[in-house]
Formats: C-alpha cells, structure tokens, sequence
C-alpha cells in the first residue's frame, strides 16, 4: 500500500482498530476525506507500542493527520500505565472553594503534565478541558466537570488551558453551549434543554467566552437540542456554531463534532447525512467513532471540499504540537515539579 501520500488534511476524524493498524485502518487513513485519528483504551498496552502506534499514522502521509485523545482525568484517561494519573477535575473545583490561586495553579501543572506526556508519545490533542456547568443533573458530565460555579470553571479551564500550551499542546473546550443542565446521556439518548438562550448565556456560556477569548485552539459542540434557539443539536445548529460561537463569541478555532455515532446525532439522519449537517451548520472536522462500517459508508459517499478556512485552522492547531522525547522530559525539573503538584490534588481536595 503506497504511504506518503500528498495529500491535505480532510474533515473526518476515524478511529482505529486495535495495538496496531491493521490494511483497513491504513486504507481509511489514507482516503483523501481523512484528517485525524482518534484513540481508545483498546489501542494502548504500553508507552512503546503507543509511540510505534503514533510514528505509523503520523508517517503515512506527508501532512501528519492529527492524533487525538479523551484524556481528560478522573474516570476518562484513556492512557495509564506509565502516565500520570489525573484526578477529575472536581478535585480541583473542591480547591478552589478554599484557595482560588492554589487550585489554578494545580490546573496549570495538571495542563502541563497531560499535554507532556501525551506529546512525548505523539499525540497531538486530547479533547479536553470539560467546560460543562455542574448543575447537579448529568450523571455523564458528574465529576469530569470543574464546578457548578462558571466562573470557578473558567479560572480552573484557563489555567489548564496554560498548562497544556506550556506543554505544547492546544486546549479543546466541550460541550458547547453546555451538557450539564440534561439528564439524559447523548451517547444514548436525544438530550432536550429547554431553557432560554439567556438563561444559558447567564450560566454555561461564560466560561466557553472566557476560554475563546484566551485564545483556545479547539471547541467540540454538545449533542444536545436547545429547542428556544435551534430545533437541531447545538452540532449540526448554525445559530450555534457561526453565529454565536464565531460570531458573539469571536472564537477561530477548530470546531470538532462529538461522535457522530451517538445517539445524541442519531436527529440528522445517516452518518453521511449527520456529516453533512455538521460541517454545513460550520464544524471543521466531524467524528466518527466505534463503527467501522459507518467510516466506510462516510467515506465512499461523502461530497466535500474543504475550505481554506477550515484548512488553516486545522493545520495551526496541529503545528501547537512540539514532541518532547521522552527521555528528555524524565529529565526536566520543571515537569517533575508539575508531577509532584499533581500528586497532591487529591490531598487538598479532601
């Protein structure tokens, strides 16, 4: 099979089969409407093969595709053995109770350790700070969310965001505008929220506005209907994604699709009429996870040309990367001192 391949990033991110890639993994991959791979507990058994792993995709094309993870804390850190464990960041809300500065801090070590890691084995994103507002209802959101406060979530979100840049990695806010105030599960259900756009605005907005105007490199919008501003999900909606997202919230970042094999997207129809919805409401690259069969249908029937725009955007979050080898960041006091931080969280929180 030919490697090496000239060709641009495309607006689908797939994932793979297992340890290794497989023929099929690489024919998808190397299918023009292919940008990005996305990574599961299935595919990591240890630091090396993770590494091995990563060199393969990045080296099949000329323009690396993006590498991506949900490596969040807490209960999703898809990478364990030989990485440092991350609380869930409800620890550092519980800090932040007690000392605002101390708890920022500990996000921006936590920031830093994660995209450090991550990098030295050649990941290039993890879809992370969680921005959702706790509000007591969402057992899927629970302790991935900072705080029930938006403006504890926007210090503590900020400072990791800081860390990961330091790190070298950008920060990818979810789930736009908010997944925190429905019960139901998007990876299995249609979740309805039926408040007012201002009564969102109050509460779950602000820490995506703060963020944005930080400067954060990556957005993923919620599967869930807000049915007094739009009738689709906030991900296909572009009320959402170009005029409030870009347009009120000035944000020229890369907007990601959740999985468009949830439940949550299940609305727009099949998955080549669920992407087509996405990037026409205004993501730059759409998702498609946990369905093999699905990607296939994706890429043999989806019509698109990417836009410049979207082209851009992509390629410059993909160039925040900077791999750190990983014998050299062993080494670094600094991150060995962001590693010790981190060991505390769990202590102080208590």
């Amino acid at each position: 099979m030919a490697m090496n391949k000239a060709l641009p990033l495309g607006p689908v991110m797939l994932d793979v089969a297992g340890a290794v890639l497989t023929d099929d993994d690489r024919r998808r991959l190397l299918h023009p409407l292919t940008g990005g791979v996305i990574l599961f507990a299935r595919n990591f058994e240890s630091c090396a093969q993770l590494a091995e792993l990563t060199a393969e995709i990045h080296g099949l094309r000329n323009e690396r595709l993006i590498i991506a993870v949900d490596h969040e804390g807490g209960r999703v850190q898809r990478f364990r053995e030989g990485f440092t464990r991350i609380p869930p960041m409800r620890k550092l809300g519980a800090i932040w109770d007690r000392d605002r500065d101390a708890a920022v801090s500990l996000a921006r070590s936590a920031g830093f350790v994660l995209a450090a890691e991550l990098l030295a084995k050649g990941v290039d994103l993890s879809f992370t700070p969680v921005l959702d507002v706790d509000h007591g209802n969402s057992g899927v959101i629970g302790d991935r969310a900072f705080h029930s406060d938006p403006e504890a979530i926007a210090d503590l979100a900020t400072g990791l965001m800081q860390g990961l840049n330091a790190g070298g990695m950008s920060a990818v806010g979810k789930h736009f505008p908010g997944h925190g105030h429905v019960r139901a599960d998007s990876h299995h259900e249609i979740p309805v929220d039926d408040r007012t756009l201002d009564a969102i605005r109050a509460e779950d907005l602000k820490p995506f506005a703060r963020l944005a105007a930080a400067g954060m490199g990556g957005v993923m919008p919620a599967h869930v209907i807000y049915p007094a501003v739009d009738a689709a999900p906030a991900g296909f909606s572009g009320i959402w994604l170009r005029q409030i997202l870009r347009g009120e919230l000035g944000f020229d970042g890369v907007i990601f699709s959740d999985d468009l094999s949830m439940e949550g997207a299940s609305v727009a129809g099949g998955v080549v009429e669920r992407a087509q919805a996405a990037l026409g409401a205004g993501c730059d690259m759409v998702l498609v996870c946990n369905a093999p069969e699905s990607a296939d249908r994706l890429l043999d029937g989806l019509r698109y040309e990417m836009p410049a725009a979207a082209s851009l955007r992509l390629n410059r979050i993909r160039a925040h990367a900077a791999k750190v080898d990983a014998a050299q960041l062993c080494g670094d006091a600094g991150y060995a001192e962001a590693c010790a931080a981190v060991g505390r969280i769990d202590g102080m929180a208590a």
